[in-house]
């Protein structure tokens, strides 16, 4: 569920400045991080007054979660044949530079320890598709005949977002090349969903 305002009793709100005022934000977060994001500079860029945000938005991390809610952080990857290449194709984007997006996002992570809205946002936005995504990829290894344990994808879920957000605020304007992502996989994703003789033989 949005975190938009409630809308108030009056004239309907307008799609198109609701759209502009997104991306004003977007903008922002992209460029200048959180801490410029505020309702004089979004009004000023969108050319709106201060009550048309309000209207829709009661605080700037609700616009914030809003924004982080239009886009896709994590997009489910097709089934490549193979878990190596499925967790690959997982982590494309790695090989590119932060886009618009993902720099907003990046923006919100260090705030968000202390903002249940940003938080939740990145939850929505981040979170939830990875682990989704992850389901879908453990699902695929089942109906090729490896049915992975539900620790094992809790786990390599975990991992992951991890290292997500390392690549949010550590490595944003350093990307890796197609041969790193798949020596990734190799070396840290691929061993946890292998076997453990001893926790999980039945």
């Amino acid at each position: 569920m949005r975190s938009a305002a409630t809308r108030p009793p009056g004239r309907p709100l307008s799609a198109e400045l609701s759209d502009q005022l997104v991306s004003v934000a977007m903008d922002i977060l992209a460029d200048e991080g959180w801490g410029r994001l505020n309702s004089d500079r979004v009004a000023a860029r969108a050319r709106a007054g201060k009550a048309g945000i309000y209207r829709r938005w009661p605080t700037m991390a609700a616009l914030a979660r809003h924004a982080l809610g239009c886009t896709t952080l994590v997009p489910t990857p097709g089934d490549t044949g193979s878990l190596h290449t499925d967790l690959a194709e997982l982590l494309d984007p790695w090989t590119r530079p932060l886009d618009r997006a993902e720099r907003a996002a990046a923006s919100l992570v260090g705030a968000a320890r202390h903002d249940e809205e940003l938080r939740a946002g990145l939850e929505e936005a981040l979170v939830r598709p990875l682990a989704a995504a992850v389901r879908e990829i453990a699902g695929r290894e089942a109906a090729r005949g490896r049915e992975l344990t539900d620790e094992r994808v809790a786990l390599l879920g975990s991992v992951l977002q991890a290292l997500w957000w390392q690549r949010f605020t550590a490595f944003e304007d350093r990307p890796m090349s197609a041969g790193q992502v798949h020596q990734l996989v190799a070396d840290v994703l691929l061993p946890i969903t292998e076997l453990d003789p001893v926790s999980d033989r039945v």
